[in-house]
């Protein structure tokens, strides 16, 4: 059974129906949709799409491993080996493995060497009746520490923290529904809905551009980087909705 074939199945097991399921999970309808029929390009993303796994799970009262297990398994692309990549890419040579050396050879090479050392060492012995004293250099003590204090200690990476989802926020106005989103400080990926879970928008939004939805009932927002915009509602500024990197679904409706 299919990632998407389980989550109609647990679904309907619970009675709900997918607009029911929509509004437990604020997940537009048309996403729901979507996932069921396997088909998770448009959750912005795999973390959004495991986002969305286990908040469906916790409202089926599923284990939400079965669901990211079936994910990973059908949905992810397998990691290749930086060395594959690399040779499909033509950015570096093909790997070859490298051929050991027969012990034969290795013998061979050791017993004509020792022959050619001792030959030269008669000739030599021949030629000079005196010994010549070798002077043998003594390593630097001030070279090795130089060396040893030029060794920069290697800072380890901090990883970044991945996107975190915040609760849902519901605001009703009156009138007129004019939302407009900026973003001011950073790209930020977004997906816009109506009342009817008709999706308007999804997509990302560069930094320094903008984007205005209208709405004769209701706006159902899901901004991928909460940190990064500035919204305003009829005009005005609804202040800070999340940090960056948070993801924050927001519904706006008429009252």
């Amino acid at each position: 059974m299919s990632l998407g074939a389980l989550i109609t199945k647990s679904r309907t097991s619970a009675r709900l129906s997918i607009e029911d399921l929509s509004k437990l999970t604020n997940i537009p309808a048309t996403l729901l949709r979507d996932m069921e029929a396997d088909n998770f390009k448009k959750c912005g993303g795999e973390t959004y799409a495991r986002g969305h796994l286990r908040n469906i799970a916790a409202k089926l009262e599923v284990d939400e491993r079965v669901f990211l297990d079936l994910f990973e398994s059908e949905v992810t692309a397998p990691v290749k080996p930086i060395r594959d990549l690399l040779s499909e890419n033509n950015a570096a040579m093909p790997y070859q493995e490298r051929k050991q050396v027969s012990w034969k050879v290795l013998a061979g090479g050791s017993i004509a060497a020792l022959v050619l050392f001792g030959g030269t060492q008669i000739i030599f012995s021949n030629l000079n009746s005196g010994s010549v004293p070798v002077a043998v250099a003594s390593p630097s003590t001030s070279a090795s520490e130089s060396a040893s204090e030029s060794v920069a200690p290697v800072e380890t990476a901090t990883p970044k923290p991945s996107a975190t989802e915040v609760s849902s926020t519901v605001t009703a106005v009156e009138g007129e529904l004019i939302v407009k989103v900026s973003a001011t400080r950073g790209t930020t990926w977004l997906y816009v809905s109506n009342q009817d879970g008709t999706s308007i928008f999804s997509g990302q939004i560069r930094k320094g551009n903008s984007k205005e939805f209208s709405a004769s009932e209701e706006l159902n927002l899901r901004v991928g980087n909460a940190g990064g915009v500035d919204i305003t509602l009829n005009g005005e500024n609804v202040g800070p909705i999340g940090a960056n990197g948070e993801v924050v679904n927001l519904t706006y409706n008429v009252k």
